[in-house]
């Protein structure tokens, strides 16, 4: 079944179908929706020239302020914050180390990090010639693994906040930066896709973290290939100073004028919105699509939120074990297939349930979870 939806004549000049992203703040998916008040603001930086190097001292101000973090800097994605993270913990400020990166002999390179925490971005931190350190066995940490770790290779250390990584037995935050800053080493958080909650923008800067890094395309609904590296000044100094529009190893993750002023109107938004008021009307999205698939046998249809793997409420569809119909996996590549492609997070999360589909509501315009009931009704009763 062909549902219509609109093609912006941008998308349709190229033949590419846009899509209904249910599934979160993918980057594969597009990220996330911009305000209009954003667009509009980087369409005026456009029809400007500046200096880069000022752009980014005041957008970095100016953040900071926002934040409560002694300096700020926007980054090309939280990936490049990652790298700008390292190289400015490997080399610091210091030209002819900055020059020689990923060449790091007789630096600190050396990054500890939780077995647990291991993520598909730690690679960043290998681009500037940094090596990852794991500690823990198997999902658990020890106080004494993170102090024998520490040496004088090493350079910082990663702390991740995000789905899936915070199981009973592995070091809090807490710990790790006192076990950190006693030995004078920094700690590195990353936060990028755990914001929404708005507290998630504050917490670790004002608990003690060294740098933190945050997606600027993800909740805070900026430019896609944005993000925001905050905390310590000489250490955000030493992160400019191996960023665009310096050649060094930076300089590939390039931020333009537009990008940098979207990301600040982005924020300032984000910043001035009722975060309530903003989780009462995903509630009430997700309500409606639960409403409507509750009935059919065999699905639990159910809206939910956590701290942890669900920060936005979701409305999750249950397969249950008298369920006959087609696996959760076969609905989500089929509405994937069709037309539009509507895109929705499936397979257990957490807690373990054997199979499971999620809609975030997030990316959805109003009527697209008419079209996600349509199409999930028409797959689920698919014989």
């Amino acid at each position: 079944m062909t549902i219509e939806k609109a093609v912006p004549s941008v998308y349709a000049k190229l033949g590419v179908r846009p899509v209904i992203h249910a599934s979160g703040t993918t980057t594969r998916y597009g990220g996330s929706r911009m305000r209009p008040e954003t667009i509009e603001a980087m369409r005026v930086a456009a029809q400007a020239l500046v200096n880069i190097d000022e752009l980014n001292e005041a957008a970095g101000g100016a953040i900071a302020r926002m934040l409560g973090a002694e300096a700020a800097l926007v980054t090309a994605g939280s990936a490049a914050g990652l790298v700008l993270q390292a190289a400015a913990c490997i080399a610091g400020d210091d030209p002819a180390r900055i020059a020689r990166l990923p060449d790091v002999t007789g630096m600190r390179h050396e990054f500890v990090i939780q077995r647990a925490h291991r993520f598909s971005y730690d690679q960043s931190f290998r681009v500037p010639g940094g090596v990852l350190v794991e500690i823990g066995l198997g999902r658990r940490t020890m106080p004494f693994e993170l102090e024998n770790a520490i040496g004088l290779a090493t350079a910082g250390v990663i702390y991740l906040v995000s789905p899936f990584t915070s199981p009973p037995g592995i070091l809090s935050f807490e710990e790790v930066r006192r076990i950190a800053h006693t030995r004078g080493v920094p700690v590195l958080v990353d936060v990028a896709s755990m914001v929404p909650p708005r507290e998630n923008l504050f917490r670790y800067l004002r608990d003690g973290a060294d740098l933190v890094i945050v997606s600027g395309g993800k909740g805070i609904r900026g430019p896609q290939s944005t993000g925001i590296l905050a905390g310590r000044r000489d250490l955000i100094r030493a992160a400019t100073l191996n960023a665009s529009p310096n050649q060094a190893i930076g300089r590939a993750a390039k931020t333009s004028k537009e990008e940098i002023v979207g990301l600040v109107t982005a924020l300032e938004l984000f910043l001035a919105e009722d975060e309530k008021a903003e989780m009462e009307r995903y509630r009430e999205i997700c309500a409606s699509i639960v409403g409507e698939l509750g009935e059919v046998p065999g699905i639990r249809a159910v809206v939910e939120q956590d701290p942890v793997n669900r920060v936005l409420p979701h409305a999750v569809l249950y397969f249950e074990p008298s369920w006959t119909g087609p696996s959760g996996r076969a609905v989500q590549l089929a509405l994937a297939a069709g037309d539009p492609h509507i895109y929705v997070q499936q397979g257990p999360h957490q807690g373990g349930y054997f199979d499971e589909i999620a809609i975030d509501p997030i990316n959805l315009e109003p009527g697209d979870e008419a079209i996600i009931v349509r199409r999930l009704l028409e797959e689920l009763t698919r014989r």
